[in-house]
């Protein structure tokens, strides 16, 4: 097989599985974005918890990456990762991001705009604490985002913390702890035929959430 323009652009799906009405969705899109995320888990989706967080560096340039929702609640959506990693340094920057959730399975997706801070340390230390042990020294010995001679390098410094570690507490280093993106905007997007698709649009307006459809 070989993949050329004329092969991608008939790679194609007619989206069948579900609709989605305004009269479905709850008023309170967090509460609705709880009720599709326990069906991805009731679906058994391959890591539903996987999530596409958009950033911009300080030029204005769109930067993008895979990471783990690892919280949400009515205040927002948390994740974890090194504050001095690229999207770190960009956040401190511009402390705004946007999120997408893919459930192909579904024919589903959720696309999240809104500011970003940091977790307190206390929570950053709680969920720090309830991971592996290897993933805690992964951590540290990774310095996310910056250059490294080869692969070596990583894998003898994870070693040596590892043995120096060994049967110790391992507290969570400076560098490393939670975000909560705090929505404004949150679109729930399923998938239609003859890509007709379902769009119920959430923005934040003076402290209320106001609904309304998107054209597809």
């Amino acid at each position: 097989m070989q993949v050329n323009n004329e092969f991608l652009q008939n790679l194609r799906q007619d989206y069948k599985s579900a609709t989605l009405d305004e009269s479905e969705v709850d008023d309170n899109p967090i509460n609705q974005f709880k009720k599709w995320f326990d069906h991805a888990v009731e679906a058994q989706l391959y890591e539903p918890n996987v999530m596409t967080l958009a950033t911009a560096d300080k030029a204005g340039r769109p930067d993008a990456r895979i990471v783990l929702l690892k919280g949400v609640d009515d205040d927002g959506f948390r994740f974890f990762t090194n504050y001095l990693s690229a999207k770190g340094k960009e956040l401190k920057r511009n402390p705004y991001a946007a999120l997408v959730f893919f459930w192909p399975e579904l024919e589903r997706q959720v696309r999240i705009e809104g500011t970003v801070e940091k977790l307190d340390k206390e929570t950053s230390e709680a969920y720090f604490d309830s991971r592996p042990v290897a993933s805690q020294i992964g951590a540290i010995a990774s310095p996310q985002s910056q250059v490294i001679p080869n692969r070596a390098f990583l894998e003898e410094k994870f070693e040596d913390l590892q043995s120096s570690a060994k049967d110790k507490k391992i507290a969570k280093p400076a560098h490393w702890g939670g975000y909560i993106v705090k929505p404004t905007r949150i679109e729930f997007w399923q998938g239609r035929r003859s890509r007709l698709h379902d769009r119920i649009n959430f923005e934040l307006s003076k402290g209320s959430w106001v609904k309304s459809r998107l054209a597809p």
